[in-house]
């Protein structure tokens, strides 16, 4: 099967001529139908015909990762930044277990993907066959739908319904599990599936107008109003609607981790991001509003904190989502509206334009102040003038001074870096800031910006990780060399697991179980092995000029080892079992 740019025809080719094709060149014509740029991936027995069907177009390019669990990452972290369905491709058995910690990060995240993974023959399924798997079975918690393929026939509606899973309503990942033996065999192909029907799923797009003229007017008669806003908004492509309401009504604003950018990092209006590592004013003013609007948010416990804690202060609460079981979940709400983030805030939004209504300024003006007050406690203060060790907040600064203005995106991984990103780099536009929020999953910084800068070639791209969660998927820096993808890696050296220390100082009377690194390779030798540019930089001077340098080398992937101070804590802190508004703001409350 010959499949080029020329031949590749419309996705619902509904007069085409009948071919007879076989089940991997069916699927291979599905994925270019719904437009598929990038599949990364990892060939084994099972899917033997599928990369043999890809060998033969030339359509979309497939990236080879060095493991399974990072194809599905990159494809995650392509799908952040684009809004596109990432799609990811592994063999049975160990591929599938190895690519489950992605499937779940993304799940968690409500991140579109599909995931094709191959499967025993049909025949062999349930005989413990040579890496057979229950891929089914495995993945069904961490997946929003998945399928088994059992009749090549089936395929193409099959994956007609499972982009459509993917994308609509609450996003979240797919997998397809197909069969050897439907791979290799043969049927009819009349062309891809122009539309579908699924009785048993029809996801709610327009809010209730009643609820939402309840909402307004909740809203415009609140003293102490805040908009809290989750990573639904950015997912819903509803920013600029977000913007737009925030603007007319003057109220404050808060991201959540996932949420950051929503609304502009840099903008007075925004109190910064809230809940376990928030701002001060962000956590107190979530506590002391009158009238919450949360959008596309869920309360999760590292915002709210205890749930008892935060419903000791009367509120009401509207909650605008698309899904409507993450509605009343952990806090009960006053005025719910499901619909799409995108439509609800449009339709809110003119309603209010169309009431004439403005809000009280009076009040308006004097929670203005009290958020002045908070915010004047500069919570997130460290010691900019040390000269004798550099303090990972400071490399963050610096970055983000460099590259304000410039189209930055930056992955993270996850510990004290991850928090000090979201704290100290202010991300004034959406889908900038790419992060394992939900799960909480080391090892996705570089995958995600693999990902990233194969579908943002002309933009900086960073990945701020440390010493410990960048050795999980470090074999990636194989694959950025190959597929050149040149991505500047920082890395936040404190030889300590540090989130794990901290915490091990705070509430385990500094008993350090197995936190610190004790045997680290040399970074700068490894990342010139892997054939990239390596630095150590080890004093406060040389912050700035390394990064500099960094940016000149702009076709090649450079991997700077900062030495951070091993003691640094990150601050504010809600510890496990406290109130949002019962934070340590520094080493003095210990």
């Amino acid at each position: 099967m010959e499949v080029s740019k020329a031949e590749l025809t419309s996705a619902a080719a509904a007069g085409a001529d009948t071919q007879e094709l076989r089940g991997a060149e069916i699927l291979v014509k599905c994925l270019q139908a719904e437009g598929v740029q990038y599949i990364w991936g990892y060939p084994g027995g099972a899917v033997l015909h599928i990369y043999d069907a890809l060998y033969k177009q030339d359509t979309m390019q497939h990236v080879l990762v060095r493991h399974e669990q990072a194809a599905v990452h990159a494809a995650d972290g392509y799908a952040r930044a684009t809004g596109e369905v990432g799609v990811a491709l592994v063999t049975s058995g160990p591929g599938v277990t190895n690519a489950v910690t992605g499937i779940a990060t993304a799940y968690m995240d409500s991140i579109p993907m599909v995931i094709v993974t191959g499967q025993v023959p049909t025949a062999a399924i349930g005989l413990d066959a040579f890496q057979e798997c229950d891929t089914v079975g495995i993945t069904r918690p961490i997946v929003k739908h998945n399928f088994l393929v059992k009749d090549v026939r089936q395929l193409a509606e099959i994956m007609r319904r499972a982009f459509h899973i993917a994308r609509s309503g609450r996003p979240g990942p797919v997998v397809v599990d197909i069969p050897k033996d439907v791979s290799f065999n043969k049927t009819a192909w009349n062309g891809y599936p122009a539309k579908v029907e699924m009785r048993s799923y029809n996801p709610v797009r327009k809010g209730h107008g009643g609820q939402i003229r309840k909402a307004l007017q909740l809203l415009l008669t609140a003293k102490r109003p805040y908009i809290y806003t989750g990573g639904g908004v950015i997912l819903a492509n509803a920013t600029e609607q977000l913007r737009e309401l925030v603007n007319l009504l003057g109220y404050p604003c808060t991201n959540t981790l996932m949420g950051l950018g929503a609304y502009p990092g840099s903008d007075p209006k925004f109190l910064g991001m809230l809940g376990m590592h928030g701002t001060l004013e962000a956590n107190n003013a979530m506590q002391n509003c009158d009238v919450l609007l949360a959008v596309g948010a869920r309360f999760d416990d590292r915002v709210i904190g205890n749930p008892k804690h935060f419903a000791q202060n009367e509120r009401k609460i509207i909650h605008i989502d698309i899904d409507p079981s993450s509605i009343s979940k952990r806090v009960k709400v006053d005025i719910p509206i499901v619909g799409d983030v995108k439509e609800v805030l449009s339709e809110l939004t003119a309603m209010i334009r169309e009431s004439g209504l403005k809000p009280d300024a009076q009040a308006l003006g004097g929670w203005w102040e009290t958020i002045e007050a908070w915010r004047k406690r500069d919570c997130l203060r460290y010691d900019r003038n040390n000269q004798q060790v550099i303090k990972p907040q400071h490399v963050i600064e610096t970055l983000w001074n460099m590259t304000r203005g410039v189209e930055t995106y930056v992955t993270s991984d996850v510990g004290q870096h991850q928090m000090w990103a979201a704290q100290f780099y202010k991300f004034d536009e959406p889908r900038r800031w790419i992060n394992s929020g939900g799960l909480g999953t080391m090892g996705v910084g570089i995958p995600y910006a693999m990902g990233i800068k194969l579908a943002k070639p002309d933009a900086e791209v960073y990945c701020v990780t440390g010493e410990g969660s960048v050795q999980m998927c470090i074999q990636e820096l194989s694959t950025c060399l190959q597929y050149k993808t040149p991505i500047k890696v920082l890395s936040l050296n404190n030889r300590y697991l540090g989130m794990v220390r901290q915490w091990q100082e705070l509430d385990y009377e500094g008993r350090y179980s197995h936190s610190y690194m004790d045997a680290l390779p040399d970074f700068v030798k490894l990342a010139e092995a892997y054939g990239h540019v390596g630095m150590l930089i080890e004093h406060p001077r040389d912050v700035e000029p390394a990064l500099r340098e960094a940016r000149k080398l702009k076709d090649r992937t450079v991997f700077m080892d900062f030495r951070t101070d091993p003691t640094e804590n990150v601050f504010p802190m809600v510890q496990a079992g406290k109130g949002i508004t019962e934070m340590l703001l520094g080493s003095e409350d210990l």
